[in-house]
């Protein structure tokens, strides 16, 4: 079970029996019978119908950032502190102009690879 927050107040046994009961007796929004479960369609098939397809593609779109077209590996690498020091100094995006200079040694060096 997970932690609760302080002051969390849990139901004794009797009040979460008649919460229960009154959640059975719901006619508005009973439980899902297998039936039920056996009718029912992903979001993406019922909501172009139900609200149009400009509204549902707004509704279904992914969350989160879109993957970039040319994504970055991570990798752990040590530097010295001066040149940490040196990026760091420059302000946001000092990781983005280390790798800015690593790519222009590779063009000034073709030869080493």
């Amino acid at each position: 079970m997970p932690k609760l927050k302080p002051g969390t107040v849990l139901p004794t046994p009797a009040e979460d029996a008649k919460i229960k009961k009154q959640m059975r007796q719901d006619s508005q929004n009973p439980e899902w019978t297998k039936k039920d479960f056996a009718k029912a369609r992903p979001a993406s098939e019922v909501l172009p119908g139900i609200v149009g397809d400009e509204a549902a593609e707004k509704l279904l779109k992914p969350r989160g950032r879109p993957k970039a077209e040319i994504t970055k590996e991570r990798i752990n690498i040590r530097l010295s502190p001066e040149v940490v020091d040196y990026f760091r100094a420059s302000g946001s995006g000092w990781q983005t102009r280390i790798d800015a200079a690593l790519r222009q040694f590779i063009a000034e060096h073709p030869h080493l690879v």
